[in-house]
């Protein structure tokens, strides 16, 4: 979680970076056009490959099968890395052709510059998936720390290349950094793999877990493609709209993924091989048990968080990014925008928990047809918001996807799962509710009176920290009030529970994970 915490800061200093030297001007939105092909298959490979390599590898390390493991994550490496040589060739040459599908709405000029960037960030796709592989096995082996530090690499070859070459090559610093960075995700965990001693330049494509990685690989990389379209049609539909609002819609998305990253990614990642292992010894009752803690300790973050977001949209984006190319203009662009990606926060959220239960119980065809039941509620969404709601329209029909997504889900999981404790959620779900309520009339109060910070940063900071703070201790002092379990858990799980580097399966319903 620290590290997570650590990445997910350093991104969010990357991002001010990134407002400070390009804001919202079109040079911006060329960057997030070129970077649609990476970021997706980032998603995809590892979304599909943890999902589909985590439980194979745990099979065989659970049932003392080393050495077969072993070989069988030597062959996905080796393969992968030629596979994805080629199709990264491949994809330099061929960018003339699908960059003009992304961003069909560019002038030429424009167009041409999202070419000469996508091929900057090409070669980077070896390693995105790479990447994805290594976390896979370094998670079947309960070893979180090098996977965590991947963000903190990629955000810190990203920052250092702008600041150092902005002045020379313009926004080709950010494509730089951006390609940099990604490689380092990959390089950062190799120490790690080597550590192993199990790593060798071998392909058995006769290995038996080819075939097992191959019959749950598919659907789920249809999923994960499902997931990602989203990004694809936001980045398609963003690109008729006035040059600025894609990269609003970007930094308006980062803002409202911080909690999510720092909190709901972390007890997923950590709870997904709890779940594989849980369900490969047919105890379901403890996947049940487990699904429903991840659950409340999500909602007990998230929704808090969600209404802070859209209390405090205006003086969150004015402190954080307002200052050089990102003027007030920009500002306003934002902060309109935030509350209508923030209402889907929760929804993603448990998202993010509940895929990891469907993969990890090999429950994959009816998770892929939810994801692309949602992409086509999301694109349907956006079709008819885009020319009355523009931006806000795109993002408020990823929120809308993003619930029904999670309401389908739940389904699934319900069927696969027993012993979900349903009063408890939602006692749990109705004091959070409370609790934020009083929080949400609090900071209402206080924008009342009427105080503005000086225009300096220091003054805009403190004054945000303030209202923050004292958002916090309100929801705190209530959730204490009611009696919250949720409260004590989070305590015990930051202070005991990821102290320890090898967590165990959750032995009640106080501690989710040990």
């Amino acid at each position: 979680m620290g590290a997570t915490l650590g990445s997910t800061v350093l991104g969010f200093m990357r991002e001010v970076v990134s407002a400070r030297y390009y804001g919202t001007q079109w040079q911006m939105d060329t960057f997030l056009a070129a970077a649609v092909v990476p970021t997706i298959l980032f998603g995809v490979f590892n979304g599909a490959l943890v999902s589909a390599l985590v439980p194979t590898f745990s099979e065989y390390l659970t049932r003392g099968r080393d050495e077969e493991g072993w070989r069988l994550a030597n062959t996905v490496i080796n393969g992968l890395f030629f596979i994805l040589a080629v199709c990264a060739v491949a994809g330099y040459f061929l960018a003339p052709w699908f960059v003009p599908i992304i961003a069909h709405g560019f002038p030429p000029p424009q167009m041409g510059v999202a070419i000469h960037m996508t091929r900057w960030l090409m070669p980077s796709i070896i390693a995105v998936s790479l990447s994805g592989v290594f976390t896979a096995i370094l998670n079947s082996h309960r070893r979180f720390k090098s996977a965590a530090l991947t963000g903190i690499a990629l955000n810190i070859l990203t920052i250092g290349t702008v600041l150092l070459l902005n002045h020379r090559i313009g926004i080709f610093a950010l494509v730089l950094g951006t390609s940099l960075g990604l490689v380092a995700q990959m390089l950062v965990q190799i120490p790690a793999i080597l550590l192993t001693g199990k790593y060798r330049f071998t392909i058995d494509v006769h290995h038996p877990g080819l075939r097992a990685i191959a019959a749950v690989l598919g659907p789920i990389v249809v999923g994960s493609a499902a997931g990602q379209t989203a990004l694809f049609f936001d980045r398609y539909f963003a690109s008729t709209l006035t040059p600025g609002y894609m990269a609003g819609m970007n930094y308006a998305t980062k803002l409202v993924n911080f909690p999510q990253q720092i909190f709901a990614a972390a007890i997923a990642t950590v709870i997904f091989p709890l779940l594989a292992a849980e369900f490969a010894k047919s105890n379901r009752a403890g996947v049940g048990q487990s699904v429903a803690v991840g659950l409340r300790l999500v909602n007990f973050i998230i929704i808090p968080a969600v209404c802070a977001l859209i209390v405090l949209a205006r003086p969150i984006v004015q402190t954080l990014f307002e200052r050089g190319s990102f003027g007030p203009t920009a500002t306003d662009l934002c902060a309109g925008l935030l509350p209508y990606a923030a209402v889907g926060l929760v929804a993603l959220a448990a998202n993010v928990v509940l895929s990891r239960v469907c993969f990890a119980c090999n429950e994959t065809n009816w998770a892929v047809v939810v994801s692309i039941i949602a992409v086509v509620i999301n694109v349907v969404l956006s079709v008819a918001w885009l020319p009355t709601l523009g931006a806000r329209g795109l993002l408020l029909a990823n929120s809308l996807s993003q619930l029904l997504q999670a309401a389908l889900l739940l389904t699934i999981v319900v069927r696969i799962v027993r012993g979900v404790d349903w009063m408890a959620l939602v006692v749990s779900v109705t004091k959070i509710l409370a609790a934020s309520a009083v929080m949400v009339g609090t900071l209402h109060w206080i924008q009342a009176l009427g105080v503005q910070p000086a225009h300096s940063l220091a003054s805009r900071a403190w004054f945000l920290f303030g209202q923050i703070a004292i958002g916090a201790l309100v929801f705190l002092a209530i959730a204490r009030i009611l009696q919250v379990e949720e409260l004590p858990m989070v305590v015990r799980l930051i202070l005991e529970k990821f102290a320890k580097n090898i967590p165990s399966a959750p032995d009640n319903r106080e501690a989710p994970i040990a």
